[in-house]
């Protein structure tokens, strides 16, 4: 499985997108299923708030199975309280942290983002760096 954030989100239905291209060709070569949390979707359909039809499609794409919304039960949103604590600095936004936290409680180690900046500091507990997609050039 796969961890896909909010900048993918907005870019694959926001043909405008500086990432449009990149994404929709990562896209195409992921093999693996690909899952968010709520709190990611609920910042990619702000983000995309500039139009109707963008919102509708990423609906279209949850609704058909594009990929799967992961739960955060009491434990993990302690988890991403603590981790939003730890990478203050950052900061560490709300969406990112369910990342990292279901990444941790799934053991999943890839993430589809355009954040490296941050993906690329951030630490699951188990200390190994998270596989980041796509490559950024």
């Amino acid at each position: 499985m796969i961890l896909i954030d909010t900048g993918p989100l907005v870019a694959f239905f926001d043909a405008s997108d500086d990432y449009h291209h990149l994404c929709l060709g990562t896209l195409k070569d992921v093999r693996q299923p690909l899952a968010t949390t709520w709190a990611v979707l609920t910042e990619a359909f702000y983000l995309l708030g500039f139009s109707w039809k963008a919102q509708d499609n990423l609906w279209e794409f949850v609704m058909r199975g594009g990929l799967e919304i992961m739960h955060l039960d009491a434990r993990l949103c302690k988890r991403c309280r603590a981790l939003m604590k730890k990478y203050r600095d950052l900061p560490m936004d709300l969406a990112d942290g369910t990342l990292v936290a279901v990444a941790e409680g799934n053991k999943i180690e890839k993430i589809f983002t355009l954040d490296h900046k941050d993906f690329n500091i951030y630490r699951p507990a188990n200390g190994k760096c998270f596989k980041i997609l796509p490559t950024l050039l």
